[in-house]
């Protein structure tokens, strides 16, 4: 599957600190500290619906740790799926009476032309869930090899107890993960499974929903052994970050973890886990079954310019709980406008600090809000001054314009 077009974004003259990030599994900021290209997996979309602004905060979240990467001068391989074949997609296509393929190749694209306008870098390695069957199988086979696999009438589960560390990613105690495991996918009452948190590796092939041959007869993945599949065969094991939203904690990559370390026992499945708080609208959590979304190609469809966009989800912290309003985004356009003023002059305020604070900001746990204030105090700055003997630098508007590039993804 084809990611989307790489916007061009310029290299900045001096290197940026050491990276770290906040690791939901210790709860501490660990270093990232890559040995050779870093190594990024962020969870994509379910396509059967747009881009809302919950996906673009956690896409512009992990956008900020690839450009940190790149800024310290790291190569970067980054990979993100999409879950092209799942229940969510299968009921919407259902209900709306659209080939399911279609609809997951349509909201596809929408996903795809709404990164390219909030200039998100796209990922080495964007794999859909279909084309990943094969490697989804080899896993299968590795996991049952180990005995942490079993059949509840023709599906095929795995026993989270074969993970010795299983809990380590997530923190939750058993009552915990069994009370929000239905609400996430799980099927915790389901007869026949040995543990109630076991999860779903293979779904045999029900009337009217798509297949594929297996070993085990035709079926489909489960949504855990699909993600752990795609980022073994791309990233190998222990790579620096898994990235996702708050929601994706539990039970998903405490299950994704646990597939990676019955297969390759001794190995960690991912250095860090990193996520992405949550957006709110009309005082709930922006979610499809709730409604309350906030689309990001509705509001580029009504000419509302990305940059504003993408400027309101910077000055929140990346794993801050938020709320969206309207008021937030107009505030936003007036500010681009003043920092257009500002960098229209040319000259301007030493650019020198801005650029340290804001490379510093952001190696520190991808602290945009502080980052944004920084640039912002520049141009305040900038447009005080009552004339050009009292710029410093006459070459900041050109600096600055790419500090916000490189570093925030912000194009003016």
């Amino acid at each position: 599957m084809r990611a989307w077009s790489s916007p061009d974004v310029p290299r900045l003259p001096v290197t940026g600190p050491v990276v770290r990030v906040h690791d939901t599994a210790t709860g501490a900021l660990v270093e990232t500290r890559p040995e050779g290209p870093a190594r990024l997996y962020v969870c994509g979309i379910t396509p059967y619906d747009a881009t809302h602004m919950g996906h673009a905060a956690t896409y512009v979240g992990f956008d900020l740790l690839h450009r940190a990467w790149r800024n310290a001068g790291h190569d970067v391989t980054y990979v993100q799926n999409v879950t092209d074949v799942d229940d969510p997609l299968l009921e919407r296509a259902a209900k709306v009476n659209v080939d399911w393929v279609e609809l997951a190749e349509r909201e596809t694209q929408l996903f795809r032309d709404d990164m390219e306008a909030l200039r998100v870098l796209p990922p080495a390695h964007y794999i859909g869930a279909v084309e990943s069957i094969p490697q989804v199988i080899t896993l299968i086979e590795r996991l049952d090899e180990a005995g942490a696999v079993y059949r509840v009438d023709d599906d095929l589960y795995f026993s989270v107890t074969a993970d010795d560390a299983y809990g380590s990613v997530s923190g939750l105690d058993r009552d915990a993960m069994v009370a929000i495991f239905p609400e996430r996918g799980g099927d915790p009452d389901r007869a026949g499974k040995k543990d109630p948190l076991d999860c779903l590796l293979w779904r045999a092939e029900r009337p009217g929903e798509p297949a594929w041959e297996s070993p085990w007869g035709p079926g489909r993945p489960g949504w855990h052994v699909e993600c752990t599949a795609i980022a073994l065969d791309h990233l190998g094991t222990a790579f620096d970050v898994q990235g996702g939203g708050s929601d994706l904690v539990f039970p998903h990559h405490e299950m994704s973890a646990g597939h990676a370390q019955v297969a390759h026992p001794g190995e960690r499945f991912a250095r860090a886990y990193s996520h992405a708080g949550m957006v709110a609208y009309d005082g709930e959590k922006m979610s499809k079954s709730k409604g309350n979304l906030v689309f990001v190609s509705a509001l580029r469809m009504s000419e509302v310019d990305p940059m504003a966009i993408r400027l309101v989800l910077l000055r929140h912290h990346y794993r801050s709980d938020w709320e969206w309003t309207d008021d937030q985004l107009w505030d936003a356009v007036d500010t681009l406008a003043t920092w257009r003023r500002a960098l229209a002059l040319g000259a301007g305020a030493d650019s020198a600090p801005v650029v340290e604070r804001v490379l510093a900001a952001l190696a520190d746990d991808l602290d945009a809000p502080t980052a944004v204030a920084a640039v912002q105090e520049w141009v305040e700055a900038t447009l005080g001054t009552t004339g050009l003997a009292e710029i410093a630098d006459r070459e900041a508007a050109g600096t600055i314009h790419r500090l916000l590039d490189a570093t925030l993804g912000l194009s003016l």
